[in-house]
Parts: structure tokens; C-alpha cells; sequence
């Protein structure tokens, strides 16, 4: 008997490849910073020890930053289709996070961060010897409001985009 052909398969869902428009946007950009300086806020602070309220201002670093990882790898890889509900909003998913998750966040890190920076700040004396965590604390500050500051544009940026009636992220 003559040989049945094999049953099709599953569609083909096309090669991945890197969305470079994205790459060189506005947004796309301030991802990178976002990423960069997130990285650097929560590094710095997981290198030292802390203790109290520093715990959520780490966690909240990091769960920003693996949430923004992610938004960055699905845009650049134009894949947010894939995400249920939230795909065919991406737009909107974008400016939530940058307005609600990124400024909010990032903003209480620094607060929590500066905060402690300066009830360490008798340790920055000339002659002091023991261990001291100001300059540590100081730059977790500093990058967590530059980080915020990022943050803010890029929800302006995606809030120009909205009120424009565009749909896209670029």
C-alpha cells in the first residue's frame, strides 16, 4: 500500500529575531537604564549588610527589575502578544508599570535608602574604624532615585503615546 503522508503539524511560529526598532526607541533605551541602574541599586544593597526596612527596599528593587526584564525581553523580541490579556494592552502595560510599579517602588527604596544613610551618617568621620555602610546606602540611594527618575520618563513617554491614540510602544 502506498504511503499515507504524516499529519500536519503545529503552525509554525516563525524564527525569533531582535526587534530593533525597539532597541533604538526612547523606551527601549530608558529600559536599558532602568535595567543598568536597578541592577546596580539592588547589587549594592544585597552586598552589605542591612537589616529592617532594607528588605523591602530590596525586594521591591528586585521584583521591579525582573519585571522589567521581562517587559524589555518580550518587546525586544516582539513577542508580547504571547501574554495573555495583558498582549493586546501592551501599551497600557507598559505605562502601569513605569507609573504605578516603577516610580512608586523605586521612590520608597530611595526614601528607605536615604533614610538610613543618614542615621549612618556619624560613621563618615575622619578616624572612625569601624565597618561603615553610609557610602553604601548613600549610592543605593542615589541610583534608586535616578532609576525612579527613568521610570518617570518612560510613563510620560508611554502616557504621550496613549493620549495620542497610538496603540504601539514605538
Amino acid at each position: 500500500p502506498p504511503a499515507m503522508p504524516p499529519p500536519p503539524g503545529p503552525p509554525a511560529r516563525g524564527s525569533l529575531s531582535l526587534h530593533r526598532a525597539y532597541l533604538r526607541s526612547p523606551l527601549g533605551l530608558l529600559r536599558l537604564g532602568q535595567l543598568a541602574l536597578g541592577a546596580a541599586f539592588w547589587v549594592t544593597v544585597a552586598a552589605h549588610k542591612y537589616e529592617g526596612a532594607a528588605h523591602f527596599a530590596l525586594f521591591a528593587a528586585v521584583l521591579v527589575w525582573l519585571l522589567t526584564l521581562a517587559l524589555f525581553g518580550l518587546s525586544l523580541l516582539g513577542r508580547w502578544m504571547l501574554v495573555p490579556w495583558l498582549g493586546s494592552r501592551w501599551l497600557l502595560t507598559n505605562l502601569v508599570h513605569d507609573l504605578a510599579l516603577g516610580v512608586g517602588l523605586y521612590a520608597a527604596a530611595t526614601g528607605i535608602m536615604g533614610y538610613k544613610a543618614r542615621q549612618k551618617s556619624y560613621c563618615n568621620l575622619p578616624g572612625y574604624s569601624q565597618h561603615c555602610l553610609y557610602s553604601a546606602y548613600l549610592s543605593a540611594s542615589i541610583c534608586g532615585g535616578i532609576t525612579a527618575c527613568l521610570y518617570l520618563f518612560s510613563g510620560l513617554y508611554c502616557l504621550s503615546r496613549r493620549c495620542r491614540d497610538e496603540r504601539d510602544i514605538i
